[in-house]
């Protein structure tokens, strides 16, 4: 079943026939967590790096940025079963869109605090595809763990 990650959300699932997919990642980032062991998976869609801009909006949807998201992703993921030894990590999105003097570089600030949140929890990023001016759509397969990437016409692996 095809399952929608939306934008400042999370999806997680053990079934495997279940597809988790995030549509259009532009400066937002894509993180994909799973276990190849338990064959458990998560998803998540997160908009901005850090909470400490909107605080009381980050308790209401902690899944829009990326420091208290994340966390619970992975969180969500050892409740079910996943051992965080055997994650694998994969990055999609970052780019730089609408931000042409780069003043803000909400993409790639979003990439650096996945990347450190990773690092902090001794997760290795098996793979990534961040950064540029195109958007990407990004589906895990619960059943294999594959990462497809759909971006420009293409359709690949990450």
């Amino acid at each position: 079943m095809l399952i929608t990650v939306n934008i400042s959300d999370m999806k997680v699932s053990s079934n495997p026939e279940d597809v988790l997919v995030t549509y259009s990642l532009g400066s937002c980032v894509g993180v994909t967590l799973y276990d190849p062991l338990q064959k458990i998976g998560g998803l998540i869609h997160c908009m901005l790096p850090l909470s400490k801009v909107d605080p009381e909006r980050a308790k209401e949807v902690p899944y829009m940025f990326v420091d208290t998201g994340l966390p619970l992703m992975l969180q969500t993921l050892i409740n079910m079963g996943a051992n965080k030894s055997r994650i694998v990590a994969k990055i999609a999105g970052g780019a730089v869109l609408l931000d042409d003097n780069g003043m803000f570089r909400i993409g790639e600030r979003n990439h650096i605090v996945v990347r450190k949140l990773l690092w902090k929890n001794n997760i290795l990023i098996s793979s990534e595809d961040v950064g540029g001016t195109i958007a990407r759509t990004v589906y895990l397969q619960i059943n294999d763990g594959k990462t497809i990437i759909k971006s420009a016409g293409k359709e690949y692996e990450l």
